[in-house]
């Protein structure tokens, strides 16, 4: 099992000095990588319902900063070595694909090829109107602008014409160090479990029956012609800690979980012992 830091860039590590800091303690402690969250802009007043909360309401409010996940995992990137940088998750839809493009690969080449990039649709209308995004087909508009992005990560040169995005003869330099990013499917409903067996390299719910979604999207992907295995499953537990946090990360490889996501908030207080304690009883019992 794979251990990350979830809600990496909120709290107390939005700041340059808390980035560095929680960067630093969780590559010591053992941590295969940092996920951030995103939202570019806070609609002060919104009634989009949030998921992941009883009260449909996101926790804190639009004076509480969320850096930009990129911004921020560049600064975490160049004072570690192996900590893997992840967006979790980037809001896809938003971004023009060849910007987004350059930018991903930008942080891939530079960090050795570092980068997970997490993607999602998006729940927030009314952010999406204040960027002057249409909010109907972001699901496709999702899944085109993934493709038009490997496409020129693969190579020079590119034409591309879909739904959403045209262009001819492009080229993007510098590519990611491996040829491409690994895209992650964030989500928990079954169109997202689905996204991810057609065309993810992972997936990531936050929420819902965990080991449901897990088989939905392994079943399309062999609906699709793709090996489930190809897919990483990244998620979090209930129980991780609680009084058996040994047998909760049993149950998630269970499920066949790959990556465990544990948030980053509930080591605010004394950062480098909390995590370091977590590296000693959890992660080193458990690691790949």
């Amino acid at each position: 099992m794979k251990f990350a830091l979830g809600f990496a860039n909120t709290m107390k590590f939005a700041s340059g000095a808390g980035a560095k800091e929680l960067g630093l303690a969780a590559e010591a402690a053992g941590f295969e990588s940092v996920w951030t969250v995103e939202h570019i802009v806070y609609p002060e007043r919104y009634e989009s319902e949030y998921p992941y909360a009883p009260d449909g309401k996101m926790p804190g409010s639009g004076e509480n900063p969320i850096p930009d996940p990129l911004v921020w995992l560049s600064w975490v990137g160049a004072v570690t070595t192996n900590l893997r940088l992840a967006t979790g998750i980037s809001l896809l839809p938003e971004r023009h694909p060849l910007t987004y493009a350059k930018e991903v690969a930008t942080l891939d080449a530079m960090s050795g090829g570092r980068v997970e990039l997490g993607i999602g649709i998006g729940w927030l209308k009314e952010e999406f109107d204040a960027l002057d995004v249409s909010w109907p087909r972001r699901g496709p508009r999702t899944e085109e602008y993934a493709d038009a992005m490997r496409q020129v990560w693969a190579a020079d040169d590119v034409t591309f014409d879909g739904e959403f995005v045209n262009f001819a003869n492009i080229s993007s330099n510098p590519k990611p160090a491996n040829g491409s990013v690994p895209i992650h499917i964030g989500g928990h409903s079954r169109a997202a479990a689905e996204r991810a067996g057609r065309m993810g390299d992972g997936f990531y719910p936050a929420n819902g029956n965990i080991s449901e979604l897990f088989d939905i999207c392994r079943q399309t992907a062999v609906d699709n012609g793709r090996d489930p295995e190809d897919i990483e499953f990244t998620s979090g537990h209930r129980d991780l800690f609680g009084d058996d946090p040994d047998a909760a990360v049993e149950e998630a490889a269970s499920w066949g979980m790959d990556r465990m996501m544990v948030p980053a908030f509930v080591h605010r207080k004394d950062t480098h012992a909390s995590m370091a304690a977590f590296g000693e009883q959890v992660i080193a019992k458990h690691a790949d």
